[in-house]
């Protein structure tokens, strides 16, 4: 059996112990970055009907972003618990949304999947098959809607309006492109700089597709509920999509100032900039803060009850 380097196992077992201070930290520093106070007026401006809504599309969000972890199952090949691994894909995603996906998304994984007694190989399996589930649903999605042309380009980046349907062609055929890849080349082994994967099965890379366009809906589709009657949702949808991949490029957690700028921008000609504000103040309240006040009572519990899986 292979050995690790004694270094090596002492850093990991340090990063190990470290990682729930730096969450915690972390967590810190996004609460007091939050106006609690602007966040109770925009929800208190909403009708119990809205909030409801609002609040039933954040849970139906959560349940299908688990789903990627749960395709990852299969994927990966290990055999925990369905509550489980939703539970921890769910604490994840509250804490990638709100303190980064390295330290919130990945690292949690690594930490709470390990706990559960998976190797670091699965676990690595778990962690980008999820990560692409993301982003394959947010290319094909995307594609689709830049090249129906049905997304209002804000004034300031009129000119490159008519390139859009072109870029989503280009969005949708690399999508093709995957699911035939993973129709020819399912089941070899590809090796990069040491590292072994494979292509998922053509079913289970359709359903990579269907959970990420679905979870990519419906966090547009809580905005839109949010928003005043003028708003249109395949323009929330663009928005939305657009305001990803740019807080992904700044590494901004949350879009924190990207999700409200694009948006302000967007429907600057039909509404008022304090209505989109308070919109996305009730959007954040929802859909960030109040899975992440779960997410941390969720995971003390993870800590305090839950075995270390640390080698001595």
């Amino acid at each position: 059996m292979k050995t690790r380097h004694p270094l090596l196992h002492r850093l990991w077992r340090v990063a190990f112990w470290l990682f729930p201070v730096a969450v915690l930290a972390l967590l810190a520093r996004a609460a007091r970055a939050v106006d609690w106070v602007q966040v109770g007026q925009a929800i208190a401006s909403y009708s119990a009907a809205t909030l409801a809504i609002a609040a039933l599309l954040t849970v139906a969000s959560y349940i299908v972003y688990c789903g990627y972890d749960l395709a990852a199952r299969r994927y990966a090949g290990h055999d925990l618990s369905t509550g489980r691994v939703m539970l921890i894909t769910a604490i994840a995603y509250a804490l990638a949304l709100n303190i980064g996906a390295l330290i919130g998304g990945t690292g949690f994984r690594f930490r709470m999947y390990s706990r559960a007694g998976l190797g670091m190989v699965t676990i690595s399996r778990i962690v980008a098959f999820s990560a692409s589930t993301n982003w394959l649903g947010y290319l094909l999605l995307a594609g689709v809607l830049f090249a129906s042309g049905t997304v209002e380009v804000p004034a300031r980046f009129a000119r490159a309006a008519g390139s859009l349907p072109w870029l989503g062609a280009a969005m949708v055929m690399a999508a093709l492109v995957y699911v035939f890849a993973c129709h020819r080349l399912h089941g070899r082994i590809f090796h990069v700089r040491g590292h072994h994967f494979r292509l998922p099965s053509v079913p289970l890379a359709l359903v990579q597709f269907t959970l990420a366009m679905v979870n990519w809906s419906l966090m547009a589709a809580i905005i839109f509920v949010l928003l005043p009657a003028p708003a249109d949702y395949p323009t929330v949808l663009g928005a939305s999509l657009f305001t990803a991949v740019a807080a992904s490029l700044l590494h901004v957690p949350g879009g924190l100032g990207v999700l409200e700028a694009v948006f302000v921008a967007t429907f600057a000609q039909r509404i008022d900039a304090t209505q989109v504000l308070a919109a996305l103040l009730g959007y954040r309240a929802l859909y960030y803060l109040a899975p992440l006040v779960l997410a941390f009572i969720a995971y003390l519990l993870l800590e305090t009850r839950a075995p270390s899986a640390a080698r001595a």
